[in-house]
């Protein structure tokens, strides 16, 4: 005898949402379905053709007052089958109560637990002052940028009066709960070296690929200062320094063939306490150190770094934080190693906090063989039924009258 909502959890996982091609139609359809069975009004928004974002919208008793967002994303990364123990769409629950599913913990989880939280307070006859929204978003997990990034942009979202958000975080080991009150800037950056082409028996001159080894050099070498920097201080997270990797090398036609240009990906995260103006100089003196004909461009250059209080005269954290300390759970703020949909949010100045409470529970998003306990799925609904109450019933605030 299942607990139905960990079966509305294994039906929502059985949604193949992978990417590259998503079935986000019969995900809308099963969300819509769910938010109808508990009376919560419904809207679709088509931020671009084939991306709907649903709305579901729990009234609140004075609609003046901001809302509380929250927000997950429908859409999952790729998988590796084989290495698989189980089918990673078919919500497999073992003997232990682990559920393997691609989305198990990022973040079909959340988007369940929200959803029979509410469930259980209107059970059991709740009603708050401000009103709650449930945004299920496409496309995070490719940068967001036909989803979040676009919906934050749109009348449809400014409506919902947003006065603050959750979002996804990510499981925690240990028994403490990880809470991220920001995170980092994702900066994408293509360098390209332009140098003498010839003969692959010859000693070339200021070749492209010279060139090309010392931009790597210099990027690598800041990574591995960024790493001993981290793994020396024990109060550091990799949320705290900047991580580098090199991620894609391209040039030349042949073994026989020097080629005459050569270009190197490398995917940076930058904290919000780093100076990005100063950072990209340093690129630019990193391209420049290689030689003429060494030039960089962004393909994604996020420059955004509000990150949301944790302070505890800010009415939003004290209520978030003061339903975790009755709960007794442990909490271990942090900044965002990689980049969430929360920076959209943020971006047009509304606080948002990632959260998922999943603890005891290895880190396996975007891994092989993710999954999540019954029983640790479970106890996120009752933190989500005394959150939401909290959230909901922060009193008016001096902007809102």
């Amino acid at each position: 005898s299942e607990n139905p909502s960990v079966t509305l959890f294994r039906e929502y996982l059985k949604i193949d949402t992978v990417h590259p091609k998503p079935d986000y139609d019969a995900a809308v359809q099963f969300l819509e379905r769910v938010g109808t069975d508990l009376g919560l009004a419904c809207q679709k928004v088509e931020v671009c053709q084939g991306r709907v974002v649903l709305i579901l919208t729990w009234q609140g008793t004075n609609p003046r007052l901001r809302s509380v967002l929250l927000n997950s994303h429908t859409d999952v990364v790729p998988v590796f089958e084989e290495h698989w123990t189980y089918p990673p769409f078919e919500a497999v629950k073992d003997s232990q109560g682990n559920i393997y599913a691609r989305g198990a913990q990022d973040m079909k989880c959340v988007s369940i637990q929200y959803l029979e939280a509410i469930r259980r307070l209107k059970a059991e006859g709740k009603c708050f002052a401000r009103t709650i929204h449930l945004t299920f978003v496409p496309d995070e997990e490719v940068g967001g940028h036909k989803g979040m990034e676009m919906f934050v942009q749109r009348p449809e979202f400014r409506a919902l009066n947003v006065g603050f958000a959750l979002d996804e975080g990510l499981a925690s080991p240990s028994d403490t709960f990880s809470v991220f009150y920001g995170e980092k800037s994702p900066w994408w950056i293509k360098v390209k070296c332009v140098g003498s082409p010839g003969h692959g028996s010859r000693f070339i001159s200021n070749t492209a690929a010279e060139k090309m080894h010392k931009v790597i050099t210099s990027f690598l070498a800041f990574r591995e200062s960024e790493k001993q920097r981290l793994n020396s201080d024990s109060s550091l997270t990799l949320g705290d320094v900047t991580s580098l990797n090199l991620t894609m090398l391209e040039g030349g036609v042949s073994f026989n063939v020097v080629p005459s240009e050569m270009a190197a990906s490398f995917d940076v995260r930058i904290p919000p306490t780093v100076d990005l103006k100063a950072f990209e100089e340093q690129v630019a003196a990193w391209c420049r150190g290689a030689g003429d004909g060494v030039t960089y461009e962004f393909h994604q250059k996020c420059m955004d770094q509000h990150v949301t209080s944790t302070n505890e005269s800010d009415p939003w954290w004290k209520a978030f934080s003061g339903v975790c300390r009755d709960m007794k759970l442990q909490l271990k703020l942090e900044i965002f190693p990689a980049a969430t949909d929360s920076r959209y949010i943020r971006a047009v100045r509304h606080p948002a906090i990632g959260f998922s409470p999943m603890n005891r529970t290895p880190v396996l998003l975007h891994d092989h063989n993710e999954f999540l306990n019954e029983q640790v799925f479970l106890q996120g609904i009752d933190i989500y039924a005394r959150l939401l109450p909290a959230l909901a019933s922060v009193p008016p605030l001096p902007a809102e009258g």
